[in-house]
């Protein structure tokens, strides 16, 4: 769904003025106007808004999720349903389609909405439906990306790097046009929610935004070729697949040739369907291999922790758990 003007519904508590706009026929000078709800622009739009869609599920016996504040959850004895709210976009989930109209009568009676139908489209993600699961995808995002930079006629390659070549802050010649490497270096990070095979060669690109140079533009369009060869890859999460969480945890020892500190990666599944993946350099130094396993190790435990917690309040119950690791 998608909420119409959803930041002129915020009311304001505190005093707002502002400078009377032009065309206003005023009888007096240094005269202002005081706002008596929100309006777009305003610091506090957001916040206003969110605290009065808040208010309203909760007074409709949705309860908000301690790990996600942007998630609301409504549990009875026969139905399950779950609001995930995004700025003025709202996606509905759950196993009862009356309370799916019920909750758009409260929403439309308060805010005016626009029902767009099942999910297809959001965000830029791409969703698709079949008797098998339901697949995630930014095919139409990656042909955009391809298109602006100019590559969608490139020869693609296998590979999203060279696994040669390893990126650090070199003296070749810097790349004159930092705010386009920037923004392509920022769509691609924004392309690894659906694309883990490409989040490594991301997050090495991410260290050098301030200072680009020709080497670090060169492995940008790298990975732009190596899109060209698969648009369509993304996720899968499959009906039938178990609720049982699994993770697994890597790390480099001094991986980076600058700073010369380790980069470690995470991976969660659901099951079989890949929920959450990472690749981030770690904030110290390390004196050994086995120091650095452990703080990686510390952070898949704080993310599992999370989906730990996310899937209990999804569930309605505690979950019990058991963990094992093994240092490699």
């Amino acid at each position: 769904m998608d909420l119409n003007n959803a930041f002129l519904d915020g009311d304001l508590q505190e005093d707002v003025y502002i400078i009377v706009p032009q065309g206003v026929n005023t009888t007096k000078t240094n005269q202002v106007c005081k706002l008596m709800k929100s309006l777009y622009g305003l610091k506090q739009g957001f916040r206003k808004w969110y605290e009065k869609i808040t208010s309203l599920l909760l007074h409709h016996q949705y309860s908000q999720s301690t790990s996600d504040h942007s998630l609301f959850i409504k549990h009875t004895d026969t139905s399950f349903t779950m609001l995930l709210v995004y700025v003025d976009d709202v996606i509905i989930a759950g196993n009862l389609l009356h309370e799916f109209q019920h909750i758009k009568t409260i929403l439309h009676s308060s805010f005016k909405i626009k029902d767009l139908g099942q999910l297809k489209y959001f965000l830029r993600l791409e969703v698709a439906h079949s008797s098998q699961g339901i697949s995630l995808c930014q095919r139409k995002y990656c042909i955009d990306l391809l298109t602006d930079s100019g590559h969608l006629a490139s020869k693609p390659v296998s590979t999203p790097s060279e696994p040669s070549c390893k990126l650090h802050q070199d003296y070749s010649a810097p790349y004159t046009d930092v705010p386009s490497c920037i923004r392509l270096i920022g769509r691609l990070i924004y392309l690894t929610n659906t694309r883990s095979d490409i989040t490594f060669a991301t997050q090495q690109l991410n260290q050098f935004l301030s200072s680009p140079t020709e080497k670090h533009f060169s492995a940008a369009t790298r990975i732009l070729k190596y899109l060209k060869k698969c648009l369509g890859q993304g996720l899968f999460f499959p009906r039938d697949s178990s609720l049982s969480i699994s993770g697994f945890s890597n790390v480099d020892w001094a991986g980076c040739l600058d700073s010369r500190r380790s980069i470690s990666g995470q991976w969660f599944f659901l099951g079989t369907s890949l929920i959450s993946c990472r690749t981030k350099k770690q904030l110290i130094v390390s004196r050994s291999s086995s120091e650095v396993e452990y703080i990686a190790l510390g952070v898949a435990t704080c993310e599992l922790q999370w989906l730990l917690q996310t899937m209990s309040q999804l569930l309605g119950q505690g979950l019990t758990y058991q963990t094992s690791c093994a240092l490699l």
